[in-house]
Order: C-alpha cells, then sequence, then structure tokens
C-alpha cells in the first residue's frame, strides 16, 4: 500500500513556521484543538514539531519572563522542541509508516529534499488495519463455513 493514499496534504494542514510567535501558535493550536503541530521553514522544509509541552516548559523555564500576557514577544525559533516527531519520506513502506505512528500522533511526509507535503494521521493508519483485520475474520469464517 502507497501511504500517499493516506496523505492528508500540506494545504490541509494545521502548520506554524519559525517566525510565529509564542502567542500566535499557541492560539492556532488552541483554535484548533491541537497538542501538536509541525514546523514549516521558509523553504517548505519541515523542520519539526511543536507540542504544548514544548511551550509550557519554555514558559516555566523562563524566570517569569515569558507569560500569555508576554508570549507575542517570543519567538517560536526560540523554543527547544522536546520530542523528536520524526518524517517520513512520501516512498515510505508501510511498516516504516506504522512503526513511527505507534509513537507519534502524526507523522510527518516529505520529499526527497525534505520539503513538508503533509501529514498521515495515527486515526487513519488504525482504521486501515481494521479493516485488513475485519477482512481476515471475513474470509476465516467463510472458509469454516465451507
Amino acid at each position: 500500500m502507497n501511504i500517499a493514499f493516506f496523505l492528508l496534504p500540506k494545504n490541509d494542514v494545521v502548520a506554524v513556521t519559525m517566525d510565529y510567535t509564542l502567542r500566535q501558535t499557541l492560539e492556532r493550536m488552541e483554535y484548533h484543538r491541537y497538542t501538536a503541530v509541525p514546523i514549516i521553514g521558509k523553504d517548505g522544509v519541515y523542520v519539526g514539531t511543536v507540542t504544548e509541552g514544548d511551550l509550557l516548559w519554555y514558559m516555566k523555564n523562563s524566570g517569569g519572563k515569558v507569560t500569555f500576557e508576554t508570549a507575542s514577544k517570543f519567538l517560536l525559533k526560540d523554543v527547544p522542541l522536546k520530542m523528536d516527531i520524526k518524517p517520513v519520506l512520501i516512498d515510505e513502506n508501510m511498516e516504516g509508516l506504522i512503526s513511527l505512528a505507534k509513537v507519534q500522533n502524526f507523522v510527518p511526509v516529505v520529499d526527497d529534499i525534505g520539503r513538508f507535503i503533509g501529514i498521515v494521521r495515527r486515526s487513519q493508519i488504525i482504521e486501515y488495519c481494521e479493516k485488513l483485520v475485519t477482512r481476515e475474520r471475513e474470509l476465516q469464517a467463510n472458509n469454516e463455513n465451507r
């Protein structure tokens, strides 16, 4: 199975850039109710993924400098990313995709020069696996009834 079948294209993905402020990032995540969003570089390259935890720990460790009220003065590029959300190449096999989806809510997908082209959501992979299991059960039931 080609992972492009599961791809949510970048035009439909909520993402941020490194020049977003912390406030813009928080508001975007809150509005869409996401706990993590991809970060895209100006050249379209996948940079990483920022999580609510990254923003929270940055604010906590700022010594009181960063609050929600001052968050518009700080840029996302200054926030250390704690989680290493790995991308896959568009031609990755299903095993590689499933391996990452076990530990990530979504898997960023890039082309062969690292440009972000979309994501695959873990829920889509689970639905695909559920259909496979259901189909296998039906085949077994049909074989037993013969």
